[in-house]
Formats: structure tokens, C-alpha cells, sequence
């Protein structure tokens, strides 16, 4: 069994910075898109997308005390919404709203929070904090 660090929080993982720190980066430039992409559209899609990426980890990371499996659960769901990000991205460039430089900046770095919640899964999935799955 592996030991774990007793007092960490989920700003102590990589992964939830590093979607954080991107989220807060697609939500600035998210509000110089048009005005009708403001409310329920693109701009608002993108912020809750890249929100939810974060509130899916610490979510997650605040269940897993009790059970490794339901951590990567929402890991699973962290990752569905780290893709659906990167797909709002593309339609930044699409329509103009985004630079190709910005979008393909934006778009690794969701590919790199995606591999690294692939990663930190499988590794929850292997470890126990009390021997038991749930």
C-alpha cells in the first residue's frame, strides 16, 4: 500500500493548477468576444467548460478519501470537459474570435491537462488509502 501525504489539498496537484491557470486565461479573453456570445453561447460554453475541468478535480479529490473509484470517476468527468473545451476552442478560430497562435496554444495545453488527468487516474485507480475500493 502506498503512503500518502496526509495534509494536501487539490491547489497541491499540477493538474488542477495548470487547469485552473488556463481556465482563468480562456475566461479574460473570452470577454472581448461579441456581445451575443456572452450568455449561453461560446463565450459561456468555453468559461464552463474550462471551469469545470477544476471544479471536477477538486470535487473528485474531496470524495476520494472515501473511495479511489469515485475520484476517478470525476477524473473521467474532468477529462470529458477538458475535450469539450478544446472543441470550443477551435470554434474561437472558426469564427474569428481567436488567433490561430492563441487557439493552438490553448488547445495543447488542454491536451496536456487531458494526458495529465489520464495519468493521475491511473494512478488513483491503483491506489488505496485504507485497502479497500470504497
Amino acid at each position: 500500500m502506498r503512503q500518502r501525504r496526509a495534509n494536501w489539498t487539490v491547489e497541491d496537484l499540477d493538474v488542477f493548477q495548470r487547469a485552473y491557470r488556463l481556465s482563468i486565461e480562456l475566461h479574460r479573453a473570452s470577454l472581448s468576444f461579441p456581445k451575443i456570445e456572452q450568455f449561453g453561447d461560446l463565450a459561456d460554453q468555453l468559461r464552463r467548460a474550462s471551469k469545470s475541468v477544476c471544479s471536477l478535480i477538486a470535487e473528485g479529490a474531496g470524495r476520494q478519501q472515501g473511495s479511489s473509484r469515485e475520484f476517478g470517476r470525476y477524473l473521467t468527468m474532468a477529462i470529458g470537459s477538458a475535450e469539450e473545451t478544446r472543441l470550443w476552442c477551435a470554434y474561437c478560430f472558426d469564427l474569428g474570435y481567436a488567433d490561430s497562435e492563441c487557439v493552438e496554444r490553448w488547445r495543447n495545453e488542454c491536451g496536456h491537462v487531458i494526458r495529465m488527468l489520464q495519468g493521475l487516474k491511473s494512478t488513483v485507480g491503483t491506489s488505496r488509502s485504507d485497502g479497500s475500493d470504497d
